[in-house]
């Protein structure tokens, strides 16, 4: 038997991680430049480029993992690829979660949790 809802939150989370990597590439400077003023008063302010390119990486394994989870659900009906991705999302969304909250942007900091808690409900439909 298929299980939908596992499936569908793989795809919300490969397709937000795959089109936010994709947006970090297609527009690097632009998003170099915003994230500097944007951490400019914190501990984050000098290395701005090298935590954008770890949240790069991040992003596209969360998502190319979630593809592989849906993938291998299909084919297999196992879940192993899908909760990893799960976990890695969530890892990638807690990164993210950090670096707003040193910012101090709170409303973005919510924005964050309103994908965790999907990514947290894959993690345990997956696990």
């Amino acid at each position: 038997m298929i299980q939908i809802a596992p499936i569908l939150l793989l795809l919300l989370l490969s397709i937000t991680f795959l089109q936010s990597g994709y947006d970090k590439i297609k527009d690097w400077k632009g998003n170099v430049s915003w994230l500097k003023s944007h951490f400019a008063g914190t501990i984050f302010k000098n290395s701005v480029p090298l935590a954008l390119f770890i949240l790069l990486v991040l992003e596209i394994f969360s998502g190319v993992l979630s593809i592989s989870g849906i993938i291998e659900l299909l084919s297999s009906n196992s879940t192993k690829a899908g909760y990893y991705g799960a976990i890695l999302s969530c890892i990638t969304l807690l990164f993210l979660l950090f670096g707003q909250r040193i910012a101090k942007d709170y409303d973005g900091a919510r924005t964050i949790v309103i994908y965790f808690i999907p990514a947290i409900m894959a993690v345990y439909l997956l696990g």
